[in-house]
């Protein structure tokens, strides 16, 4: 979707339902941070590892889980006057290219200069904070994608100390696949360094409901759209809890709401904004991941014609575990049969306006 037309988009369930502004935009905006367990868990780790004053602290998380947030959440806490922070959020650079990174975050921008002579001005820059009462601080995104000897670069930046105490402090961002390049052999040496740790996981359940309502609220919501218990437990099965994958869907039912001229989100608005999205970004879903999403268990061919006693116990045991999940499997096709009948619905609607216009201007007539 083009940029104007999103923007459109949501200026118009903004106006609809009388909010001050998009509650589910996908850019990170600490305006917006909630403190879910996890991230109150994560806030504890950031906040003893800065105390220590030197190394790494890595924080990770699935594409999406809200670390670019909790990181503006937690800088939004810091004294800006004790701390001199410099961001890199382009990761897929060379080690040579990094360190000029790093360099510029702390305004050092000289091309031509050799890496000696950068490192010799980057000392000097470190030592005038120190000496101005700030202390400094790295923040790298997306470090999954850096290399071996970019990483390398980082942990030869952390060896520059001076009257006995680290000069720089960084703290790494990253996709889950960040913590196996940490155990590699190869960086031995910057794993030690790691003080503090976290993986931030998704919301449960009950948190995603309660960030719903929290985003909703922050901008000026009181009830309209009154959204329906079924609908947070159906953003919840199709978001898995991860926060941007409920922005973008919750956004979008938002949307469909005010197309529909509707004050109440129902778990048939969400399926049917769920599987538009799925057909519109994602090509729509296999069959197989259907059923998966229904709760039915997918059974393999015996591929023999003996039918043995070890195959009745273990077809009995899956005929025990489909009954187990047929009340959840139940619900779930009954919220997909309610979504088909509204899409259906909204195209006999928009087709009979086609009808009409055609007939308003004589098409078909001999």
């Amino acid at each position: 979707m083009p940029p104007a037309a999103a923007a459109e988009d949501r200026e118009m369930y903004e106006s609809y339902y009388d909010l001050s502004g998009a509650p589910f935009q996908l850019t990170p905006d600490s305006r917006f941070y909630f403190e879910s367990a996890a991230h109150a868990r994560a806030v504890a780790h950031l906040t003893f590892g800065l105390a220590q004053g030197e190394g790494f602290v890595v924080v990770t998380g699935e594409v999406g889980a809200g670390k670019t947030t909790l990181i503006e959440h937690l800088l939004g806490q810091l004294n800006r006057e004790t701390y001199a922070v410099a961001k890199i959020n382009t990761t897929q650079v060379s080690g040579d290219d990094l360190f000029r990174l790093a360099m510029a975050g702390y305004g050092i921008d000289l091309p031509e200069a050799s890496k000696a002579t950068l490192l010799l001005r980057f000392e000097e820059v470190l030592s005038d904070h120190r000496l101005s009462g700030r202390r400094c601080l790295l923040i790298v995104d997306e470090v999954q994608n850096l290399t071996l000897p970019a990483l390398e670069e980082l942990r030869m930046l952390s060896n520059i100390t001076e009257g006995g105490r680290a000069s720089l402090q960084t703290i790494l961002l990253g996709q889950p696949q960040f913590r196996k390049m940490l155990a590699s052999p190869d960086l031995d040496q910057l794993r030690q360094r790691v003080l503090a740790s976290y993986h931030l996981g998704p919301l449960t359940r009950e948190e995603t409901r309660a960030y719903i309502l929290h985003r909703m609220g922050t901008v000026g919501w009181h009830g309209r759209p009154h959204w329906d218990d079924d609908a947070f437990a159906a953003v919840f099965a199709h978001s898995a809890g991860i926060p941007r994958r409920i922005n973008r869907l919750c956004a979008r039912v938002l949307l469909y709401g005010a197309l529909e001229e509707t004050d109440d989100v129902t778990a048939a608005m969400v399926e049917t904004t769920a599987d538009e999205l799925a057909q519109d970004l994602e090509g729509g879903r296999p069959a197989q991941a259907a059923d998966a999403a229904a709760g039915f268990p997918r059974h393999p061919d015996l591929g023999r014609s003996e039918f043995t006693r070890a195959d009745f116990t273990r077809l009995s045991s899956d005929l025990h575990a489909e009954m187990h999940h047929e009340a959840t499997a139940t619900m779930e096709l009954r919220h997909r049969l309610d979504a088909l009948e509204q899409r259906v619905a909204r195209r006999d609607r928009v087709f009979q306006r086609l009808l009409d216009a055609l007939s308003a201007y004589g098409v078909g007539e001999r």
